[in-house]
Parts: structure tokens; sequence; C-alpha cells
């Protein structure tokens, strides 16, 4: 290494906005944003905690996906919240690798959870008679389990091979996070394994999981075709269409992100996507299941009246 450069202990995140004016409001919409979006998945966990009704599979996923939401927009928008209010936007070498190891780990999962929630729905739709034997609680703790490795393993090959390498020129990563591609544009060696790695592994873990989460579709909209009442049909779909959506969402942005050409002129563009996939995904996501699913409404209305009849009684 070249000892008139200096070896980065700290990144500087240049985030949305240097303007002062914006900053402030960036920070209230943020902070509006990660508020309503833990209060409303933690809603749903509680949904199904003190709902036996909703003791099933699909709500046991969907439960589990909750919490990652929860997990997912709490690694970035805190530090990014704090970094609008201080001057110095730093974070330091390690902290820096923490948060990218810690957003692969809730990134990777998120997919394979979303391909385990249409495996859910497939069996649902496809195998009524024998949906409960398929999907018993074992399956459904194996699901979720395999997908935190995939996710977890995943995110550890990248942040070896992303921080193992030297950073010794400008530690400024124009970007709301840290995240890999801008940081790699920081590396003083030559990064083309990285960018294979990154390749290779984002077909694996997003574009397999997507696939997984095709397939299924494909044969629950084989198997819908084939019933023949039309209120049996719409059914079928309103219990996939909020899967479905949360889907579009995330891996439509995800895959724009990650999978397409490198282009130094598109930052203000990934920086908009990177808050589409990582702050409004998640914000979506407790509404989309919640209003459009009867059962979690119900349950919450539930446990609203239990909560202010229990209070009237403490009265």
């Amino acid at each position: 290494m070249d000892h008139n450069h200096t070896t980065v202990t700290e990144f500087i995140l240049i985030g949305l906005s240097e303007t002062a004016e914006l900053k402030v409001l960036i920070f209230m919409v943020f902070l509006m944003i990660y508020l309503v979006t833990v209060i409303g998945n933690l809603c749903i966990i509680l949904a199904y905690i003190f709902s036996l009704n909703l003791n099933t599979p699909m709500y046991f996923l969907l439960t589990n996906f909750s919490f990652l939401e929860i997990c997912y927009i709490s690694v970035n928008i805190p530090k990014m919240l704090s970094n609008l209010l201080l001057e110095h936007k730093t974070i330091s070498f390690y902290g820096c690798a923490l948060q990218v190891y810690s957003f692969g780990v809730c990134g990777g999962t998120e997919c394979y959870l979303l391909a385990a929630m249409a495996y859910d729905r497939y069996n649902a739709i496809c195998h009524p008679l024998l949906y409960s034997i398929i999907m018993n609680r074992m399956v459904c703790i194996r699901l979720v389990i395999g997908s935190y490795l995939v996710g977890s393993s995943n995110s550890l090959l990248h942040t070896v091979l992303t921080f193992t390498l030297p950073f010794c020129g400008s530690n400024k990563i124009n970007h709301i996070f840290c995240d890999i591609p801008p940081i790699l544009t920081l590396a003083c060696a030559d990064t083309r394994i990285n960018q294979i790695v990154i390749f290779v592994t984002s077909n694996c873990v997003v574009v397999g999981s997507f696939l997984l989460i095709m397939v299924s579709y494909i044969y629950i909209i084989l198997a819908v075709v084939r019933v023949h009442s039309t209120s049996g049909r719409k059914k079928a779909f309103s219990t996939c269409t909020s899967h479905f959506t949360v889907v579009t969402i995330f891996y439509g942005s995800v895959m724009f992100m990650y999978l397409k050409p490198e282009s130094s002129s598109a930052i203000v563009q990934d920086k908009l996507v990177a808050v589409m996939y990582t702050v409004i995904a998640p914000l979506l996501n407790p509404f989309i299941y919640s209003l459009r699913n009867r059962d979690v409404k119900m349950a919450l209305i539930k446990i609203y009246h239990q909560l202010t009849t229990s209070k009237k009684h403490l009265v």
C-alpha cells in the first residue's frame, strides 16, 4: 500500500440532501414513517399473539415477516435520522460493516421469506385437504430458519469480501446508508471479483427466490381457473393479492437497484430507489396486509375493544 495514503477509519454518508431546510423536512418525514412502520408491524404481531383464529401457517409467516420488516427499517433509519441532525455525518469503519451485514441479512431473508409465503399460498389453494399436514408447525419453523440462514450466509460473504479491501482514499459514501455498490467505488484495489460475486449471488438470492414465487403463482392461477364458482375464484385470489402486491413493490425496486448496469449518472435515482425498498416498502406492508385482510382487521378491533374495556374497569 502507498504510505502517502491514510487508511480509512470512518466513512461520511452524503445522504439525500445537503440543504438545511430540506434536512429538517426529510427528518420529520422519515421519523414519522419509522414510527408508523414499527407500530403497524407490531400491531400485526400482537394480532397474531392474542388472536387464536390467526394461529395458522399463513399468519405465522406473516408475523415473522412483520418482525423482519421492523429489523429491516431499524438497520438504516435511526442512523439516517441522526445524520440529518448532526453536522458531521460519519459512521465508523466497523459500524459501516455491521450496517452492511445487518442490511444484507434482512434483505436476503426477506427474499426467501416471501418465497415461503408464496409456497404456503400454493399449498392452501392447490392442496387444501393436505394443507394442515404439509404446512405443519415444524415445516413453518424450518422455512423461517432456512430463510435466515440464506440471508445471513449471503450477507457474511459480501461483508467480508467488501471490508477486507483496502480503503485509502476518499471516505465519502454518496448514498443514504452503507451499501456495497457505493462503498466499492471507494476501494483502492481491483473490485472485479466483488462485482462478479454480487452479480452471481444476486441472481441466486433475488432472482432465484423470485422465480420460486412466480412458479407458485403459476400453479395457483391454474388451480383457480379450474374453480367453477365466481365467488370461489374471488376468495382464492383475495388470499394472494396482498402478498403479490408486497412482492411487486419489493422485487421491482431491488432488481432495479442491484441487477441493472452500473451507471455513475444515476446516483440520485439510486438513492430514491433505495428509499423505496428500505423505507416505503416496510411502511406499506402492514397497511396492505391489514386493510386487505378481514381476519387481521377483526383481530385488531377485538384487541382494541379488550384494551378499552380493561381501562374502564381499572377506572
